[in-house]
């Protein structure tokens, strides 16, 4: 399918998912490097990062209708990790990042999906995935809410907290904290927001060959 044939909200939609995958790549590399990991796994989280919601590209048709997320899209929702390692597998990335995506919406508690994985039984990668994943939603502007500033979002997943590898959320709240030292609360949103800018210019001419 040429871009241009694609409607403008998918389009649109799209390009915010890039965003997304840009901000829950910067985050984690920050957070791997907290935990001490190593340059290699800094890499590889890197790009798990970036391509870990890939699979919606093949969702689009039930994910982005104009009228919002329902419940009959929310089936659609929770196929795309599997979507997103199938791509991955199939382009020849590593286990450690294929799982990763995989697995990256697993609950530490065992009430996440797709295989209601608990503990330590989920892939190093894909805890620490899930943290910065659901900041980085929680941070940015959606259709049906504005985005949460840095403190909300943490106070929201505080309360969420059986959600996620207690090591890995305390190096989180090190982090943020630490960003929020260095530059100010307020500061936060515009550096990421440059950020994104710049590494979106390198994958918005990819946009074509991911959808087709």
């Amino acid at each position: 399918m040429a871009l241009k044939q694609i409607p403008l909200h998918i389009r649109e939609t799209i390009c915010d998912e890039m965003r997304h995958g840009i901000e829950v790549s910067n985050l984690a590399v920050m957070l791997a490097g907290e935990l001490g990991e190593t340059e290699g796994f800094l890499a590889d989280i890197a790009v798990a990062g970036i391509l870990h919601d890939i699979g919606k590209l093949r969702l689009t048709k039930y994910l982005y209708a104009e009228d919002g997320l329902v419940v009959e899209q929310m089936k659609y929702v929770r196929q795309h990790s599997e979507q997103s390692y199938e791509i991955i597998n199939k382009a020849g990335f590593s286990r450690e990042i294929a799982l990763g995506i995989l697995h990256h919406h697993e609950n530490y508690d065992g009430s996440g999906y797709p295989n209601n994985l608990r503990g330590d039984n989920i892939p190093w990668m894909a805890r620490i995935l899930r943290v910065c994943d659901v900041f980085a939603a929680l941070t940015a502007d959606r259709s049906y809410r504005n985005a949460f500033d840095p403190k909300s979002a943490l106070e929201i997943m505080i309360d969420e907290v059986a959600d996620y590898d207690m090591k890995v959320f305390l190096a989180f709240q090190r982090v943020l904290h630490r960003e929020v030292f260095k530059i100010g609360l307020e500061q936060i949103k515009t550096v990421q927001d440059q950020r994104q800018q710049e590494q979106m210019a390198l994958f918005e001419e990819e946009l074509k060959h991911w959808v087709e």
